[in-house]
């Protein structure tokens, strides 16, 4: 029930004081037409409505999310309490610089300790998300072959199990996409690459480890490819969590790298934001980045690159979120940003293992920071779906993986367990789907009404999809 559904005619929450001061109205054209619609509640009402709605949600803070190419791993609450310092929280990006040093340090330091990573040479903050991040690498290769006069690189090359974000922005960017196909390996084919490059290839889109979970063992081939044709090498960071401190993409060959702060650095993840998808890049893209980059001079100032291409947020991104990921880099220190990313790769192997002698693996191990599982034979032989397995898990109390993706994998479930599960939390999950596989064999229907335990069951989503109801009608 909507809280405008539990109002009654003329309840309210606070009862103001009458005006001691004159009333000075707008314009009668810019005043309402009728009066708003506000729900008339008590603040009991009101407190125990979003109660009651919260206790619904379901967060890292919950339990198990292993939603895959996603990283959704526990937030440290040092994060916060770091990010709720006064001196971190009461600022306003218009003040004088000499008033604002500290905050600077932070985002210089950030900086260096970040391309450290990733092995770029400059990082802009000012992304605010992801595939915000992949816009604004794209732009930075478009403005190095327009820098060169080179306006026929007009085509950007994606795999075809690339985050669905990656042809979006390319399109964006005003490019042409070209998807090539996966090997048997599931890495990138490199007959295929090499067929599609040419002289109209601006760069390559990549995740390593790709969206099945792998490891390019030819990733150097890959990027070399590219370079020879004229392209440049962009790396989607949504991955690095499982090779952060091991390897880094700009030894890989990557000429520009997005990162994302709210999956790989333990910040906030999901509920609409704040986000951050810093964007990092060697030094023949440095001149491009967005403006308000941090110099270090007497002191800390703000300064745009020679021929930046302008800005792509206001002010310097989503600078507490920034906060929030120096404080997980300072906690784990040089020795533990490896020691997690070696963590997530267990584990996700770990639950590999034990679940491949009941459900197909789309790819033999070993697996990388996710594995991914196709139940097309499940469902052939049984009826039940991947939904059918990601709806049961709803009545466990554990989020489902990531369902029917990457696309070329059929009835596809992929999971990425993350380096903060304890073997205890997977050992549950483990048996939970082990249950439901058995569950599946001797009494599918049961799995067709699945969930059944939840505050919500089983919706109809094909009404929800073609006919939505996307507003109160009052």
């Amino acid at each position: 029930m909507l809280i405008f559904e539990k109002g009654q005619e003329g309840r309210m929450m606070t009862i103001l004081p009458e005006c001691d001061v004159p009333v000075s109205l707008p314009e009668e054209g810019s005043l309402r037409k009728k009066s708003m619609h506000l729900p008339q509640v008590s603040e009991n009402d009101i407190s125990r409505h979003y109660t009651e709605i919260a206790k619904k949600a379901y967060g890292v803070n919950d339990g198990f999310y292993p939603l895959g190419s996603c990283t959704m791993k526990y937030n440290p609450k040092i994060n916060e309490d770091t990010a709720a310092l006064p001196g971190f929280k009461q600022i306003h990006p218009l003040q004088p610089e000499h008033t604002v040093q500290g905050c600077m340090e932070v985002l210089k330091t950030a900086e260096q300790y970040l391309c450290e990573i990733t092995g770029m040479s400059r990082m802009t903050f000012q992304p605010a998300a992801g595939a915000h991040g992949e816009f604004t690498g794209l732009l930075l290769i478009k403005a190095y072959h327009e820098s060169r006069g080179d306006n026929k690189r007009t085509k950007i090359i994606v795999p075809d199990s690339a985050h669905g974000t990656n042809p979006a922005s390319a399109t964006m960017v005003g490019y042409s996409v070209i998807s090539i196909p996966s090997a048997e390996d599931g890495g990138v084919d490199l007959e295929e690459l090499k067929k599609a490059v040419g002289e109209d290839t601006a760069g390559l889109m990549l995740t390593n480890p790709n969206t099945l979970g792998l490891f390019d063992r030819n990733i150097l081939e890959i990027t070399k490819i590219v370079h020879e044709a004229g392209g440049l090498n962009y790396y989607d960071g949504a991955n690095l969590n499982a090779v952060m401190g091991m390897i880094r993409p700009g030894d890989m060959g990557f000429d520009v790298v997005h990162l994302n702060l709210h999956k790989t650095f333990s910040t906030p993840h999901g509920g609409g934001g704040p986000g951050s998808g810093p964007v990092g890049c060697k030094d023949l893209l440095a001149e491009f980045l967005p403006g308000s980059m941090v110099e270090e001079e007497e002191g800390y100032v703000f300064k745009h690159p020679a021929h930046t291409i302008g800005q792509v947020k206001s002010f310097y991104g989503n600078f507490l979120i920034v906060v929030r990921a120096m404080t997980y880099l300072f906690m784990l220190g040089k020795e533990g940003v490896p020691e997690a990313s070696k963590h997530a790769v267990l584990n996700a192997n770990y639950m590999m293992a034990q679940l491949k002698d009941v459900y197909d693996m789309a790819y033999q191990g070993p697996c990388m920071h996710e594995f991914v599982m196709s139940l097309a034979r499940l469902k052939k032989e049984t009826g039940v779906s991947a939904m059918d397995i990601a709806k049961g898990l709803l009545d466990y109390g554990i989020h489902p993986p990531t369902m029917y993706f990457p696309l070329i994998v059929p009835e596809a479930l992929m999971a990425e367990p993350t380096e903060t599960e304890s073997k205890e939390t997977l050992d549950k999950v483990i048996a939970v789907l082990r249950s439901l596989h058995e569950t599946a064999m001797t009494n599918p229907e049961t799995l067709h009404q699945a969930p059944i335990h939840t505050p919500v069951t089983r919706l109809d989503e094909v009404r929800a999809a073609r006919n939505p109801k996307l507003k109160h009608e009052f």
